[in-house]
């Protein structure tokens, strides 16, 4: 029977609403009277029916699972704390902390797939606290997107609704003392088969964060996927867009027979997180190297926040990176910063669902790139002007061409020729080949590890990124246009150290417009034709005057190499044989 509305238990937790009901219980928000500003909690009570002779048994039984809750409480902020628990004729409940946030039921609806990067963040993010209960011995036992809350101060997963207490609502005692649980604990399509019929085990967990991990990539809920009808391992990689390397860590997550499984959320982690840099991994976070390359002994480490959001545009992450940047002096007081950018490979291109894809974003292909260094920001006013007072190499250059001035603003009303001419006459002073970037490495740099729209998640805000406010991507909602550039470094960075790559300005690449990619290298270089005398360029980016589909991180855009307009510029890379 329900708890009414206004009921004050313990005279002290009074019942402000249901927040959920099953075969388990109910689940109420609850304030906690004794306490200063009267903060909100979570009552649940748990459905009990034991015989007289059994209740003593159950109270031990829930004393036990109540303590090990407080226990995984105090240890891990991202498991609710257990306020108290007590028992009233018969019945128990628990009171915990209430955590405020969506849970992941939001974030996997069926057909959205998600990327890998994505994935693999969100799996690591699980993992970490289901580690906690398993250095415990403790079993979850109903890991789900409604158990995941994604908390609204951080954006940190939080684990919900330990199914070890719902023991005390399911068990039968025999003649002999012994007790065994009635009914298997669990949710059809994240519950494996040996926790089906009342066995699960640390292994348990782990299926079901896998198949959370697959609905992710495929945009299916897990009970809709098919078997293999040879071998009941469940089909899935023909329905996503995966490396071999995660897609092998989900299907060992997910196998039919629990000893073939990781044993538990350690051993998971271990492979998601190997101990040795992992630069060269597909789809990866670069790690920078724990020493400067002895090329470039200057090379400095510096840290930085990203950040991941919502499919609203709300920022649910945030994370700390590190880059390492050369730091190229211009002359009078300017400086160049250069990222360094693990080489790798990563699918180039869009999917065929991807909102706002055009056909020469396609076919996606795979592309491995080598490493190189790229501008931190677009090339600067300022650091224009210090690079244009250089001798003359093929053409003239106007050393102050922007229409929107400022120092730290970028350059703009900039030419592919005069582009040119800029690298050409800093790779003269310098001593190193600095160029355009070719198309396929501005999109590895931009994405940085991630498949979806844009580097910071399946959409984007004028929080984000500087663009035409008037217009909006997904389910976010319209907002400021701000009409001309911001300052370079105005908006987050990707995971590389980069900024400004959605949005503000048009960047040159180095590579003749192709009209899709069918025959483009694989090799990360510079793509020319055969045919055209003078080629169009290709630009990426967007800009502060173009719509957000143009911004994201396979928009594919063109101009004539002559073209002048005050919303492109350049960003510039060399790549360093030997390193």
């Amino acid at each position: 029977m329900s708890i009414a509305t206004g009921t004050i238990l313990r005279n002290r937790y009074k019942i402000l609403g249901e927040l959920g009901s099953g075969g388990f219980g109910e689940t109420y928000l609850a304030q906690d009277l004794d306490l200063p500003g009267q903060p909100q909690c979570v009552v649940k009570h748990l459905k009990t029916h034991p015989a007289s002779t059994e209740l003593p048994i159950v109270r031990r039984l829930f004393d036990s699972e109540a303590e090990t809750l407080h226990q995984l409480g105090r240890e891990c902020n991202r498991i609710p704390q257990l306020f108290a628990y007590f028992e009233k004729r018969g019945q128990f409940y628990l009171v915990q902390e209430f955590v405020a946030g969506e849970d992941l039921s939001g974030e996997l609806t069926d057909g959205k797939k998600l990327g890998e990067f994505y994935v693999r963040r969100l799996l690591q993010d699980i993992l970490e606290v289901v580690d906690v209960a398993h250095q415990h011995r403790v079993i979850h036992r109903d890991i789900k997107p409604a158990n995941l809350i994604r908390r609204q101060e951080d954006g940190k997963i939080v684990l919900i609704d330990f199914g070890a207490v719902k023991q005390v609502g399911t068990t039968i005692v025999n003649a002999s003392g012994q007790t065994r649980v009635s009914i298997a604990i669990g949710t059809l399509g994240y519950m494996p088969s040996e926790q089906a019929i009342g066995k699960p085990k640390l292994c348990s967990d782990i299926y079901a964060v896998g198949t959370i991990g697959i609905q992710a990539l495929t945009g299916m809920n897990p009970i809709n996927l098919p078997d293999d009808p040879n071998t009941g391992e469940v089909v899935w990689r023909d329905r996503a867009t995966v490396s071999d390397e995660l897609a092998d860590i989900l299907d060992r997550m997910v196998r039919q027979n629990w000893v073939d499984r990781y044993k538990n959320a350690a051993e998971v982690l271990e492979q998601l997180n190997p101990p040795q840099p992992i630069s060269q991994k597909l789809f990866s976070q670069p790690l920078p190297s724990p020493s400067p390359v002895k090329a470039f002994p200057g090379l400095s480490q510096q840290s930085f926040e990203t950040v991941t959001v919502n499919a609203r545009g709300e920022i649910i992450d945030r994370r700390q990176c590190w880059s390492q940047v050369w730091e190229e002096d211009l002359g009078n007081g300017e400086i160049l910063e250069m990222v360094k950018i693990s080489g790798g490979q990563f699918l180039m291109g869009s999917p065929e669902t991807e909102a706002g894809r055009d056909e020469d974003e396609g076919p996606q292909h795979w592309v491995t790139v080598p490493e190189f260094f790229m501008g931190k920001y677009p090339v600067t006013q300022a650091q224009w002007r210090a690079v244009a007072e250089l001798p003359r190499v093929s053409i003239d250059l106007d050393s102050d061409p922007s229409r929107f001035k400022g120092n730290n603003r970028p350059v703009e009303k900039v030419s592919w020729d005069q582009a040119t001419e800029f690298c050409q006459r800093l790779s003269r002073a310098t001593g190193r080949d600095y160029h355009l970037p070719s198309e396929a490495q501005w999109e590895y740099a931009c994405r940085a590890g991630t498949t979806t729209p844009f580097y910071f998640g399946e959409t984007i805000t004028t929080d984000l990124a500087n663009y035409w406010g008037n217009y909006t991507y997904g389910l976010t909602p319209m907002r400021e246009n701000r009409h001309q550039t911001k300052e370079v470094g105005s908006f987050a960075p990707n995971a590389f150290g980069l900024y400004d790559l959605h949005g503000n300005l048009w960047e040159w690449c180095a590579d003749d417009w192709h009209e899709n990619y069918d025959r483009a290298p694989s090799d990360g270089s510079i793509w020319l034709s055969s045919k055209d005398e003078r080629p169009r360029k290709v630009l990426r980016g967007g800009s502060w005057s173009y719509i957000p589909d143009y911004c994201r991180s396979a928009y594919r855009g063109d101009c004539n190499p002559a073209g002048v307009l005050n919303d492109i510029g350049l960003r510039v890379l060399y790549a360093v044989p030997g390193i």
